[in-house]
């Protein structure tokens, strides 16, 4: 499930009164969101709760994690963690960049095309966000929609 889906349930689960956190390691896209709180981990997408096969730094994460709960007393704040995936940034540079070298021959980008305006499956589903739109009634879009 994507970040920014997470941070609009997470919403919806705090107007029930159930309390959220979220984790996560892409700031922006949770920042868009804005859940209740959430704690920010630097590590690659996939990695929120620590490396693998490293139970102590897992269980120390998520203890910080839980901590948050006591931590955060203003709505939308991310808490950084502090923990480092490497001693230097240089992960950063290639952690979303096809590999070099590939012995299999060139490799071949097959992300699906992105495009400037909203994509809709069904016809009636362009008509439905644009009657929402119309009224700035759209939960997903509050603060974007001007």
């Amino acid at each position: 499930m994507c970040h920014q889906t997470v941070g609009l349930i997470a919403r919806q689960l705090e107007e029930a009164d159930v309390p959220t956190l979220s984790m996560t390691s892409a700031r922006d896209i949770t920042r868009a969101a804005w859940p209740p709180r959430a704690v920010f981990l630097d590590y690659p997408l996939g990695h929120t709760a620590g490396r693998a096969g490293e139970p102590e730094l897992n269980r120390a994460i998520m203890v910080d994690t839980l901590a948050a709960f006591e931590a955060i007393d203003e709505p939308g704040a991310i808490v950084d963690l502090p923990y480092r995936w490497a001693e230097s940034d240089g992960w950063k540079d290639t952690v979303m960049r096809p590999p070099t070298g590939d012995p299999g021959g060139e490799w071949v980008d097959d992300r699906v095309e992105r495009y400037p305006d909203p994509q809709y499956q069904e016809v009636a589903d362009e008509v439905a966000a644009a009657a929402t739109h119309a009224g700035r009634e759209c939960a997903v879009c509050v603060g974007i929609d001007l």
